[in-house]
């Protein structure tokens, strides 16, 4: 097996230029019997202006969402200012839940900045992913 085999990526917030606050979409876990592992992947373009607050949240049944606890995070997610164009920030995820999704809180922005964020699942119950 490779590493292909026992990963899969999921977007959670296209990449785009952001001005304002925005949700992510939920990024589900339950595929290949369950995806043990997660890690946000965040990457920036130019960042113009504003503070851009990433955070992640987590629901058992993809309506009902909150943030997920800082205990559960292996590292803290970015606060992306005008310094951080062009860079690619990580944090591991140990929630529990079926869903994650990302939300990007913006303040101070006039044009802002483009950054996205994926969130990238591993060690499947069964392996290889199946990649829909």
């Amino acid at each position: 097996m490779s590493t292909f085999d026992d990963v899969l990526v999921k977007r959670s917030l296209s990449p785009a230029a952001r001005t304002a606050t925005t949700n992510g979409v939920s990024v589900d876990r339950v595929v290949n019997g369950g995806m043990q592992d997660a890690v946000l992947v965040v990457t920036t373009g130019t960042i113009t202006d504003g503070t851009h607050t990433i955070t992640l949240e987590d629901s058992a049944d993809d309506v009902t969402f909150a943030a997920v606890d800082a205990a559960q995070l292996q590292g803290t997610p970015p606060e992306i200012a005008a310094v951080d164009d062009d860079k690619v920030f990580e944090v591991g995820i140990r929630s529990t839940r079926q869903f994650l999704r990302v939300v990007a809180t913006v303040a101070g922005a006039t044009s802002g900045g483009v950054y996205g964020a994926t969130i990238a699942l591993a060690s499947p119950r069964f392996s290889p992913v199946s990649r829909a």
